[in-house]
């Protein structure tokens, strides 16, 4: 006997064979026609995936308005594609194809390059196979029959695959759709008629298995919605995020630049990006001395032992720059991360309890070597800035400690007008053995991370198992831009496992006058500086804040014959400490405002005859036009005002 337990609190009971389509049909015809798939216990299946015989099951059937069924769909959508560019083209061998953020992609080996006057005639056979609707059926085999079907089909990355990939496992699964039949772990839609509306968008070279030394392949991409509205949507903000790509305006706008010479991954910041960068800075040291972290400067890198102590090294060893070797047999890092530093300066002499909580701050250089393929800009890179900071405190202050932490990263996002955001708690995988520290340690930090969270309300909290970091459990912030994209920011993390016995053997003096471990939080606002500003210029397509503006008013003159004044007005903006310029050139005062207005600068202090005679300027606002004349010093304060409230923004 079979009990089926449903989200509403009803159970059914039952003594048959059963699929979750089948209780669908049972519950109701609407419901057995929408149901695309269902969650059994936690695990996303099939609607034709069988249910165990006996005991009970938690099942949720997924419709159209379950966001894992979009997942589905667009993975089915890849299977159509698929069946499509082989019906098409001869001699095409698979390699993968999963679904990523708004789309698919699959990779493909064909002699023949796709090129995107080839995607009209890949949709319309995509828009034959929806509308022909056959089912997706799967097919278990055991590995031997999976070899030799897979070879039978001229199929050798998937025969590599299961030989290799897949080498532990006694069985795999296949799905097969008419004709075409692809090694998958599914799930998929009972059949594609449900797919909504598609689009290809680009394609791509790639690596099998991301690997450069191995076969080379194409990359097609696409996306896929339930209805024609979601994708049009979708496709506008495609189009709005080519248009605030921040390494197209980093370039127009003169912020940073990425040089060959220099290396792929290492930016330069150019004098306005770098007024950014420093603005920022000097934003975030002025709220840590007020919350009493006390600000350090450490080496960027340092000796191999040290991370191997940490844990850090070999565990980054895929995504470290190779250890220097020196003469003396020694050997240095270019550290991947902060924090042993900072132990090591926790651990410079005794600690007591009344010296914890003890904050140490740093914006401190770290170096990864990402693949060159996943390079973007400035929000990927190999040499980075993290606004890193180390708290040591009991474990009685572990909840303050973590309040404020979370505090101050709602602060910071807040003041930049990223309010709508969720927290992501991150904690172990029990199964997975990447982390260090023993089950029970993790067990209390998550509890107390967690408990914090939830004391707090913070927004849209959901827990993810296995995005722990190696050593804890972790709170991320996920904000969302103005054009709904999501971008991974802030991050607090609990560690009870750096300061242990198995690594640093960190410890302070307690009033009992007998050693104690502390324990250590790592936090991080904006994560990395680079990643910040790009994902910032993004947010105001370049058009900063007064307070971030890297230029913020421009003195305009009607006539070379205003040129002494406007001088004397520009001097005054300096004495004031905002950034000004003056375009003195003899050019009509209509093209001065225009090209101060392509170049986002905030404010404009248009100078004529009767400003001149009078003592003041006509004030001119980037968004808003003409504000009006008034006195120089007034218009001086109303914009000293506006950046103390650091509060307004072009989106």
């Amino acid at each position: 006997m079979l009990k089926v337990n449903l989200p509403d609190g009803n159970v059914l009971e039952y003594s048959r064979h059963v699929r979750p389509m089948d209780i669908a049909a049972d519950i109701g015809p609407r419901l057995a026609k929408a149901t695309l798939a269902a969650v059994v216990d936690g695990r996303t299946v099939g609607a034709d995936s069988p249910l165990p015989e006996n005991g009970q099951v938690d099942l949720r059937l997924l419709t159209k308005k379950d966001p894992e069924a979009l997942d589905i769909m667009r993975h089915s959508c890849a299977h159509v594609m698929a069946r499509a560019v082989m019906r098409l083209f001869d001699g095409v061998e698979l390699a993968f194809g999963p679904t990523i953020d708004n789309g698919f992609y699959y990779d493909f080996s064909m002699d023949r390059p796709i090129s995107e006057a080839d995607f009209p005639k890949i949709e319309a056979e995509m828009a034959r196979i929806i509308k022909e609707d056959e089912p997706f059926e799967r097919i278990e085999a055991p590995r031997a029959k999976a070899v030799r079907l897979c070879e039978e089909l001229g199929q050798s990355l998937k025969v590599e695959h299961i030989n290799e990939g897949l080498a532990d496992e006694a069985t795999v699964s296949f799905y097969r759709q008419g004709e075409f039949l692809d090694l998958c772990r599914g799930p998929h839609l009972p059949s594609p008629g449900a797919i909504g509306a598609f689009q290809l968008l680009s394609v791509a070279g790639a690596y099998w298995k991301g690997d450069a030394s191995a076969r080379q392949l194409q990359r097609l991409y696409g996306t896929a919605w339930f209805s024609k509205q979601d994708l049009e949507e979708h496709l506008h903000r495609l189009e709005e995020a080519k248009r605030r790509d921040h390494r197209v305006l980093g370039k127009q706008l003169e912020l940073f630049l990425i040089d060959p010479e220099v290396g792929s991954g290492l930016v330069l910041w150019l004098p306005k990006g770098a007024t950014v960068r420093r603005e920022l800075e000097a934003f975030i040291y002025a709220e840590l001395i007020k919350r009493g972290y006390q600000p350090v400067y450490t080496p960027a890198i340092g000796r191999v032992h040290l991370y191997e102590i940490s844990g850090h090294y070999p565990y980054y060893a895929d995504s470290q720059f190779p250890p220097i070797e020196m003469a003396d047999g020694d050997r240095y890092l270019l550290r991947p991360m902060n924090c042993p530093h900072h132990i090591r300066i926790y651990q410079s002499k005794p600690r007591s309890y009344r010296d914890l909580p003890l904050r140490i701050a740093e914006l401190g250089l770290v170096h990864r070597f990402e693949q060159s393929g996943e390079l973007n800009g400035m929000t990927r890179v190999r040499g980075f800035t993290q606004d890193d900071a180390h708290i040591f405190c009991t474990e009685d202050q572990v909840g303050d400690e973590f309040r404020g932490c979370l505090d101050m990263t709602q602060f910071v996002l807040g003041t930049l007008g990223l309010t709508d955001y969720r927290v992501r708690l991150g904690f172990r995988d029990p199964a997975s053995d990447k982390y260090v520290g023993k089950p029970e340690v993790w067990e209390k930090a998550e509890a107390a991370l967690e408990g914090v969270c939830r004391e707090l309300g913070l927004p849209n909290l959901e827990i993810e198992r296995g995005e722990a970091a190696f050593y804890g459990p972790k709170a991320d912030f996920v904000a969302r831009d103005c054009i709904g994209r999501e971008w991974q920011l802030g991050t607090v993390q609990l560690d009870y496992n750096l300061p242990s016995e198995q690594r640093f053997a960190l410890e302070y003096i307690g009033p009992d006058n007998q050693p104690h471990r502390p324990v250590m939080i790592h936090r991080a606002p904006f994560g990395s500086l680079e990643r910040f500003v790009g994902m910032l210029i993004e947010h105001f397509a370049g058009a900063f804040p007064l307070w971030l503006a890297p230029e913020q008013v421009r003195v305009l003159v009607v006539s070379e014959k205003f040129e002494e004044y406007g001088r004397q007005v520009e001097r005054r903006l300096g004495e004031a400490g905002l950034r000004a310029s003056g375009d003195y050139r003899a050019e009509k005062i209509g093209a001065k405002i225009r090209g101060a207005q392509l170049e986002l600068i905030p404010y404009m202090f248009v100078i004529g005859g009767r400003e001149r005679d009078a003592g003041t300027v006509a004030l001119r606002d980037r968004l808003e036009g003409d504000l009006g004349a008034m006195p120089v010093e007034e218009a001086i304060a109303k914009l000293k005002a506006e950046i103390a409230n650091k509060g307004r923004g072009e989106k």
